[in-house]
């Protein structure tokens, strides 16, 4: 389905164009370095998430995020890869946010664009930091705009995590195969507002969620939420895989 193409989000609150070279913009974006107490992010992931600039930087008008292969100690902890995970210093309620980016090879790779409510409850987290961790996950909520996993190339998935569906039980998912995700620059899009989601790839739709129940459970959706950036690396990693990036070239967020 070809979504409606008069958006009714159109002024611009908040955007990353990523211009310049070298170091991100930290004014818009922090570092998420700390490794939850057991040692491993969750999900199984066996990355390192680095502050370093071979993980993350500007070149050509473009945020590049970088899965290394590399051996890297930190925090006590030693991993055979590092990356980067970004949190936004903006969060915000409804909205249409349009991303243009390009994703990461590799089998084992798994790279999102998504969102979490600026009061979960996590060591290290950028808002947890400030003060506003109050919520456990899942029950704070999780907005997926985009997945991509290597061993399915081309796909991408949107998902929705929340009381109601969570973790390896969640049912609220859509995506699409898309051409050339890794090579391609493609618009990816999530629109939100207090009665549905919609999420899409170059103006085609994939998934809406509209749950006809709203509660605790199906909609914590009506409060602040900010962006994560990241490439995590799965454990069945490609022996082979050395490095490959996440590409952006915008992010724009309409009210």
């Amino acid at each position: 389905m070809t979504v409606d193409e008069g958006p009714k989000f159109n002024t611009l609150v908040w955007s990353d164009e990523f211009n310049g070279k070298g170091i991100i913009d930290t004014t818009k974006w922090f570092h998420q370095t700390q490794i939850p107490k057991h040692g491993e992010w969750w999900g199984g992931i066996i990355q390192h998430y680095t502050n370093r600039i071979e993980n993350s930087y500007l070149d050509n008008g473009k945020l590049h995020i970088v899965a290394k292969k590399e051996v890297f100690e930190d925090q006590g902890w030693q991993k055979d890869y590092t990356s980067a995970r970004l949190n936004s210093k903006f969060a915000f309620t409804y909205g249409r946010v349009e991303i243009r980016a390009k994703l990461p090879f590799g089998v084992g790779t798994w790279p999102a664009i998504w969102m979490l409510n600026k009061n979960i409850k996590e060591d290290g987290a950028y808002w947890e930091n400030q003060g506003f961790g109050t919520t456990n996950w899942p029950m704070c909520g999780e907005i997926d705009i985009l997945e991509h996993w290597g061993d399915n190339q081309d796909y991408v998935s949107s998902a929705l995590h929340n009381g109601s569906s969570h973790g390896d039980i969640v049912k609220n998912v859509g995506g699409q195969k898309i051409k050339d995700a890794s090579n391609t620059f493609h618009t990816y899009v999530f629109e939100w507002d207090k009665d549905k989601m919609t999420f899409s790839i170059d103006g085609v739709e994939h998934y809406q969620y509209q749950p006809s129940i709203k509660n605790t459970y199906t909609w914590p959706y009506d409060s602040d939420y900010y962006l994560i950036l990241n490439i995590a690396i799965k454990p069945d990693i490609d022996s082979n895989f050395i490095e490959s990036p996440m590409v952006i070239d915008y992010i724009r967020i309409y009210q």
